[in-house]
């Protein structure tokens, strides 16, 4: 899915928050694909850092809108982390084991975009 897809989805009925958990999925599975290659392997890591640089950079450019309605705390916290994210994304290049804390924020943000019922499961 490229961005240009999840804009036009978002276009749709589609509860925002299961359309940015698809992408946020997608772009975590590239990025643990690229974590398996070869250190050698560059050209096979830039498309999906990229992808996850200029997803990030999008929620960025979002939340400084002033028609943005997230609260501002959290429309702050998540420029903090796109720039994080891109500054991190060129040290990745290099080194695939730096994907491993780009993956570990994706996965955070999904469990936060996830239905609360889902994490309410008694045990």
């Amino acid at each position: 899915m490229s961005l240009q897809a999840y804009q036009a989805a978002s276009n749709r009925s589609e509860d925002p928050r299961a359309t940015e958990y698809r992408l946020f999925a997608h772009v975590t599975r590239g990025l643990m694909t690229a974590q398996d290659t070869p250190k050698d392997d560059i050209q096979a890591r830039v498309q999906p850092l990229d992808l996850n640089r200029r997803m990030w950079s999008n929620f960025a450019t979002d939340c400084a809108s002033e028609d943005n309605q997230l609260p501002d705390q959290l429309r702050a916290s998540i420029i903090s982390l796109s720039l994080f994210v891109s500054k991190h994304t060129s040290v990745a290049m290099r080194d695939p084991a730096a994907i491993e804390d780009l993956i570990d924020i994706n996965r955070t943000i999904m469990q936060g975009l996830m239905p609360q019922a889902d994490g309410a499961v008694a045990g």
